[in-house]
């Protein structure tokens, strides 16, 4: 038994931890547009990050930057319509549907305070001109009843579904494909006669090419369930894989792919 009087009882000599060092500073990264011949006004943008997070939420994804080229050269995809971004991270393809035209906007992250403040940044720093067409940026885990997403919807139109939805490296997370496709079965219009046909996007990286056939294995549950899955970019970064001390072919991991899905009748 300690003697009280002699002996001094403090906490530092009980818990002998060293002090956690801080979190580290968000970073920014700037996205520059290419050059176009266009009635738009912006030239680039800048995207903050989280200093770290667990969820990758500190990287400005490869996928992410082709990803924001492939919509400002293909507007008709989303002018005046309703787009959906889930796994947003940055929100950088999202705020550039926001600049070029989109209707609505509905940028979505996992539902972690830091995220979606810092999502929140970006696109009211960005796009302060079109911050009423970015009816929400809003916490979401794939999978969960898709209500409010559909809610921000019903604000300004009447619209059920959404007429395109975009998702960024996301389908290295192999055991959240059928989340996915459920949440994006659940938002997006149903196939209609007129106009463009409602489709998911889906840009990503093989980042493990070992692991490269369970990526692929996205696609395959989704022509099971009913799309029709067509690539339509392929775009590499030879002197930029995302994680240099990986393995794995170099090309591979600095490959960005692009893939349209669309419901069948």
């Amino acid at each position: 038994m300690f003697d009280t009087e002699e002996t001094e009882l403090g906490l530092d000599s009980v818990f002998t931890e060293p002090p956690r060092p801080p979190s580290p500073a968000p970073t920014t990264v700037i996205y520059k547009r290419e050059a176009r011949d266009d009635t738009q006004d912006w030239s680039e943008i800048t995207i903050r990050l989280v200093g770290s997070h667990p969820l990758w939420g500190h990287y400005l994804w490869n996928a992410s930057r082709a990803f924001a080229s492939y919509l400002d050269t293909h507007p008709e995809l989303y002018r005046d319509r309703a787009v959906l971004e889930l796994g947003a991270g940055g929100g950088l393809p999202g705020i550039v549907a926001a600049k070029n035209g989109a209707r609505t906007v509905v940028l979505t992250d996992y539902p972690d305070a830091c995220l979606i403040d810092n999502l929140e940044f970006n696109v009211y720093n960005n796009a302060p001109s079109a911050s009423k067409k970015l009816q929400s940026v809003q916490g979401y885990i794939w999978g969960h009843p898709v209500g409010p997403l559909l809610e921000h919807l019903r604000r300004d139109s009447s619209a059920t579904g959404f007429d395109l939805i975009i998702m960024s490296d996301l389908i290295f997370n192999h055991s959240q494909h059928d989340a996915l496709l459920r949440t994006c079965e659940e938002t997006l219009l149903p196939r209609t006669s007129e106009g463009l046909e409602p489709c998911l996007l889906v840009f990503y990286t093989h980042h493990r090419p070992h692991l490269a056939h369970r990526d692929m294995e996205f696609f395959s549950k989704a022509q099971e369930r009913g799309w029709r899955c067509e690539e339509v970019v392929t775009q590499s970064f030879p002197a930029s894989p995302m994680f240099p001390e990986d393995p794995g072919d170099k090309e591979v991991r600095a490959t960005v792919h692009g893939w349209q899905l669309t419901r069948r009748s």
